[in-house]
């Protein structure tokens, strides 16, 4: 084996020459991927003038000096263009939206958030989904106004994913 198996860094081989190239260039996979932030998502054109530090997320059809690189992380260092092909999992900025992009089964997914409760100061504010609610009916008392804007609650409930839609 002569590299990691995630980020295929390189590894040093027993009496090697010039080891530093070998560890300057895993510094530089690590620059890419450590943190990672991408200045534009899914492009297939370099940009004109890029500069040392950018990175961008290649597209499926790249051109230039991208060519052949559909799908990695492109870094622009003083010694030109790196590419660093992300593996399951990755996370990375984009800069433009702020959103974060995760690798997924082969693509990116973008602005979604996963989890199974948010808390604020502590406090639970969402968590799993509840049970569908039935729509006010029967009573004494009929409150047509009342009954409405429950519905209306309910209805955003549903719309938003917090409680089941009845069947």
């Amino acid at each position: 084996m002569d590299q990691t198996a995630r980020f295929a860094l390189p590894f040093l081989a027993p009496g090697q020459v010039r080891k530093e190239l070998q560890v300057n260039e895993s510094l530089q996979r690590i620059d890419l991927l450590l943190s990672a932030l991408v200045e534009g998502a899914l492009g297939n054109d370099p940009p004109v003038d890029p500069v040392a530090g950018q990175s961008y997320l290649v597209g499926e059809a790249p051109t230039g000096a991208w060519d052949g690189n559909a799908g990695a992380i492109a870094g622009f260092t003083e010694g030109g263009w790196r590419f660093v092909m992300p593996p399951e999992g990755a996370q990375l900025l984009l800069r433009a939206t702020g959103e974060t992009m995760v690798r997924r089964n082969g693509g990116w997914e973008t602005g979604v958030v996963r989890a199974r409760e948010i808390r604020l100061g502590g406090q639970p504010v969402l968590a799993s989904r509840q049970p569908p609610i039935d729509a006010p009916a029967g009573g004494e008392t009929v409150d047509a106004e009342a009954r409405s804007s429950i519905a209306a609650v309910i209805a955003a409930l549903r719309a938003h994913g917090l409680i089941e839609s009845q069947i």
